[in-house]
């Protein structure tokens, strides 16, 4: 008896090892449907725009000045004094800054693959003070300079409007360039010579229809910065080294604002944000616009707990034999576990067509029918084959708990384990195994 149970015992976990090989299959066949679900978001994005970050404005000031060098000759050791004229660019926050934007988001689908544009329809205003000398030391001899209002845009091609810049009642058109004053790409207007004898003021406002794809950053360039953002998407991420200071969120969408003071950003970090090679972490607030339920990386998860499935069942099936007298034969083990494994199989292909709770239940009704069915037969008892049946269909609930709740996955899993072992131990506690099929007398 005790060589027959052994040799049952390796049979089921030779069994249990190779139902690892169809698992496998199927987990590779979702990283690779994952794997072309990220290649067309990412060429969808190349084909309209990017991930955006938008940096500013802020202002660029060239300026010249007369400064004197020393040069000293190598052969004679003599000192001489030159005089030349060099050029500088002295950059400018707001002093404040405020962007109120609503974000529609479009889906655009190839196949069956989808990505999310969000269209941003935003207006910026605020101010800059120049001091009078630009606020350089009195002894330099400064010549003339030149200002520049200046917006980085990380991905210029979702720049859908013309902005029509408005500074002290007057009108400008944007031009391609960042003008020296940001790490990545931008956009500018030259606002001419400034006086350097006195200070000024320059009032801003302008509208900016900005394109992106997934993600919108906004680095707070102000020394007061405010914003507000608002969208019909109701599954946001706020992200970045800023979180809102209020927020909503519902069905309906979502609205957040943001005030941020110059004492809690480092200005350097926010002209470098739009470069997309950039080695530090930004200085930005940021918004994702993710999708409520990404079907394959739930389905990824739900593979990998399908070794569970397989033992547990395994297990059920063995007690089965044990405590029933019902003997189960291996080719009958391996039918229900590729069973199983066929689960995992459906719940990818019909989630790529229907919602992923739908697609889920008819999966695990379509195996559970199947299972249910196949044992009643096998075990000669409906009443057997449909216990098992709801066995399974319990073990996939539990599943589908732990894909809804990714923060108590652990705990979930951990209570399934322990109460299919204290199962397993308050149905054995009797059992003479080294008599097997012999009761114990009661105490």
């Amino acid at each position: 008896m005790q060589r027959k149970l052994l040799a049952k015992l390796g049979i089921i976990a030779l069994l249990s090892l190779i139902l690892l090989i169809p698992l496998a299959m199927i987990e590779a066949q979702i990283a690779a449907r994952s794997e072309r679900q990220d290649a067309v978001v990412q060429d969808i994005a190349d084909t309209a725009a990017g991930p955006q970050t938008l940096v500013g404005p802020v202002l660029a000031v060239r300026y010249r000045e007369r400064v004197t060098q020393r040069e000293r000759d190598a052969a004679t050791g003599k000192e001489t004094l030159r005089r030349e004229i060099v050029e500088r660019t002295l950059v400018l926050p707001p002093q404040r800054l405020a962007i109120d934007g609503d974000a529609s988001v479009e889906t655009r689908q190839r196949g069956l693959y989808r990505a999310s544009l969000y269209h941003l329809a935003a207006r910026l205003d605020g101010h800059f003070v120049i001091d009078e000398r630009l606020g350089l030391a009195a002894e330099r001899e400064l010549i003339d300079a030149r200002a520049y209002l200046v917006v980085g845009i990380a991905d210029p091609r979702g720049v859908d409007n013309d902005p029509a810049l408005r500074i002290n009642g007057r009108d400008y058109r944007f031009s391609a360039g960042n003008a020296g004053a940001l790490a990545g790409p931008g956009l500018n207007v030259d606002l001419g010579e400034i006086a350097l004898d006195r200070a000024g003021r320059f009032d801003f406002n302008f509208p900016l229809a900005l394109t992106g794809s997934a993600r919108l950053a906004i680095a707070p360039a102000g020394e007061a910065t405010a914003v507000t953002l608002r969208s019909p998407w109701p599954h946001p991420s706020f992200q970045g080294r800023f979180l809102p200071l209020t927020r909503s969120v519902s069905g309906r969408g979502f609205e957040a604002q943001w005030q941020i003071s110059h004492l809690a950003r480092n200005f350097e970090r926010v002209l470098a944000a739009s470069d997309e090679d950039r080695a530090v972490r930004p200085e930005t607030l940021a918004v994702s616009f993710i999708e409520p339920v990404n079907v394959y990386l739930k389905s990824e998860r739900a593979v990998k707990y399908g070794v569970l499935f397989v033992v547990l069942t395994f297990a059920a099936f063995f007690l089965t034999e044990v405590l029933r007298r019902l003997p189960i034969h291996p080719l009958q083990y391996l039918l229900v576990g590729l069973a199983l494994a066929v689960f995992f199989l459906l719940l990818i292909a019909l989630s790529e067509h229907v919602a992923f709770g739908p697609a889920y239940a008819l999966s695990a009704a379509a195996c559970v029918l199947l299972i249910g069915t196949y044992l009643a037969g096998a075990l000669g008892s409906l009443r057997r084959g449909a216990a098992f049946g709801a066995g399974i269909g319990a073990l996939y609930g539990v599943l589908y708990g732990v894909l809804l709740s990714e923060d108590n996955a652990l705990l979930m899993g951990a209570l399934l384990l322990f109460a299919a072992l204290g199962a397993t131990m308050l149905a054995t506690r009797r059992i003479d195994w080294y008599r097997l099929g012999h009761v114990r007398a009661e105490a």
